[in-house]
């Protein structure tokens, strides 16, 4: 299945004015690139795993619009769609830039397949190392001088972290102070299955995963196969743990020795009450995706759920908390 590309050079303060007008042609769900400087509630919504680098801002931007073929229409048809498209992108952009200053405004046309949206963004992900853990991608090769260290093989798929994200980091040292061979993690949100599959490498007994996302399964699966994790020591739960009683019944009560939850202090405020029912008297939970301005809400969020807070800790601009059900 072919996609064409729209490409449409502008400034940032026009962004919002073009995407509006372009909508009303069928132009829909813009993906923006520019260098204006993201706020701090912007970084907790994006909370993701490769945070770019940008450059100082200099008012350019691009704005990127997707126009996928059908799957009953000829390539010949396509083409004469985008072009008719096209046409009509051009109209707005001159009859926006008569009462405001657009930029450039030129649109160039890029064609991309199916498959290049699944591989492409592999380029940017590339073996790093949480203090003395080895993370590697599934398409990398594991040097020589690297054999003898623990590894994680990782292939996030196209929805779900790398590992590389702070917050991920912070868990993952906590993971490893806290596991023993008894353990029993529960891992919420566990996407990728990092976390679990972690603790089952640092000698815990067993993981429960829930997710939201069914693509996880997926996900999970291939990841436990490679790193050679027994299957049978993962269990994977599609659903809200926070809100549906079926999968709260399913984890269990009582059951784990650690639970893991990075994910949004939004979501760790009504998720905290309800998960200490899961955990074993003792256990220990694990959390971030805290960013450092909710670091105290949901520090208190903790408390006000009974559990003890023995650690804080910091990356960035992110929170890990570790706290104990007493």
């Amino acid at each position: 299945m072919k996609w064409t590309q729209l490409r449409i050079k502008t400034i940032s303060d026009a962004e919002d004015m073009i995407i509006s007008e372009l909508y009303d042609i069928g132009l829909e769900g813009a993906q923006i690139e520019d260098k204006v400087p993201l706020t701090a509630r912007e970084k907790e919504q994006m909370f993701v795993d490769i945070m770019p680098d940008v450059p100082d801002d200099d008012g350019v931007a691009y704005l990127n619009f997707f126009i996928q073929q059908e799957e009953d229409e000829s390539e010949a048809d396509h083409d004469n769609r985008v072009k008719e498209i096209m046409e009509n992108a051009k109209a707005v952009l001159e009859d926006i830039r008569s009462y405001m200053e657009i930029g450039d405004g030129t649109i160039e046309i890029r064609e991309t397949e199916d498959k290049d949206w699944i591989n492409n963004w592999k380029e940017f992900f590339h073996q790093f190392y949480v203090d003395d853990l080895l993370v590697i991608p599934s398409w990398e090769e594991v040097k020589e001088e690297d054999k003898d260290k623990m590894i994680l093989h990782i292939d996030p798929g196209t929805a779900f972290g790398t590992g590389m994200h702070e917050t991920t980091q912070l868990c993952i040292r906590a993971l490893k102070k806290y596991v023993t061979d008894e353990t029993v993690l529960l891992d919420v949100g566990t996407g990728s299955g990092i976390l679990g599959i972690l603790s089952l490498m640092f000698g815990g007994k067993y993981v429960i995963g829930t997710d939201l996302d069914p693509c996880a399964v997926e996900a999970v699966a291939d990841n436990i196969a490679h790193n050679n994790i027994d299957k049978d020591k993962f269990k994977l739960i599609i659903g809200n743990i926070i809100d549906d009683k079926a999968v709260q019944d399913e984890v269990g009560y009582d059951k784990c020795d650690i639970v893991a939850a990075n994910i949004l202090a939004d979501v760790l405020i009504p998720l905290t009450p309800v998960i200490i029912n899961q955990m074993k008297k003792g256990g220990i939970y694990i959390t971030s995706g805290i960013i450092d301005m909710k670091e105290e809400v949901v520090k208190k969020a903790i408390e006000d759920a009974g559990l003890e807070v023995l650690e804080v800790n910091h990356q960035g601009e992110w929170v890990g908390i570790v706290a104990r059900k007493n």
